[in-house]
């Protein structure tokens, strides 16, 4: 097989993260306009009905259809990830380009700010609701993004055509956005990917502590709260959110490997 043939096939690994996220994605986005059943509803005649026939996952012991919820719950947590990530990789990036690239006083006071970050992310999940918990979750990865950036920008301020800019009479303003920003894409997509299995699973587990999107909204965390009581009467109400976290999970971590092997230079022609 030809070395243009392996760099154009896709690994498994590649493949499989696709199908589970876009899967995930599927049921997110087809929850907004349509489910099954209103995930909100109750009918206490219909609770705790095993999978199958009307309710093709079980009902809860509210009657709630758990399929409904699930598919629900995918688009709660796909929507927190989304605006989390894209608040710590904006904010990290605009944070570690200034401080990579100015040095000096910026450098020391910024980045002693940055520390403090997350002491008041989780100062901020006092606000139990999708945005608190944005805000939350967004202050305290910012600084992860904010020390990648920072130490790209550090290996490339010195770069020959970061001087070019320079001497062509360029701002600094200018180099950091036309030069500098767009040489950090590759290690903030990594971050962002690894990210977003992060926050997924943050949210769960604040849901689960009873600190994350309050019921009756459907999240996959607090559905596993709330089927602790009837795990010996009703499993299935822990396994399938459960499972969808775990799912989600592999597939985007086997996309954000895949994103990573494509983008260092180190792995091309690997595959």
């Amino acid at each position: 097989m030809s070395t243009m043939k392996r760099k154009k096939r896709i690994p498994l690994n590649a493949l499989v993260g696709i199908v589970i996220v876009a899967l995930i994605a599927a049921a997110a986005l087809i929850s907004l306009a349509w489910t099954p059943h209103d995930p909100l509803r109750i009918n206490f005649g219909s609770r705790l009905k095993l999978p199958g026939g009307r309710y093709l996952l079980g009902t809860d012991e509210f009657g709630r259809d758990e399929l409904s919820r699930l598919m629900a719950g995918a688009a709660t947590s796909v929507w927190i990830a989304v605006l989390t990530v894209s608040f710590s990789i904006v904010v990290g990036s605009i944070v570690g380009v200034l401080t990579g690239f100015l040095r000096g006083w910026t450098d020391r006071i910024v980045m002693a700010f940055n520390n403090a970050l997350l002491a008041l992310g989780l100062l901020a999940v006092v606000g139990a609701n999708q945005y608190g918990i944005v805000l939350a979750l967004g202050l305290a990865y910012t600084p992860s993004v904010t020390r990648i950036v920072r130490g790209t920008v550090l290996s490339l301020r010195e770069k020959e055509f970061i001087e070019s800019s320079r001497v062509l009479g360029n701002s600094e303003l200018y180099t950091m956005v036309r030069h500098v920003l767009p040489n950090c894409t590759a290690p903030r997509t990594v971050l962002a990917t690894s990210m977003f299995g992060w926050v997924i699973l943050a949210e769960s587990a604040l849901s689960f502590l009873g600190l994350g999107v309050p019921p009756p909204a459907p999240t996959w965390g607090n559905m596993l709260a709330s089927a602790r009581p009837f795990m010996a009467q009703a499993s299935y109400l822990s396994i399938l959110p459960g499972l969808c976290i775990a799912l989600t999970l592999l597939g985007i971590n086997l996309l954000g490997d895949a994103v990573r092997d494509w983008l260092d230079p180190r792995m091309k022609g690997v595959q």
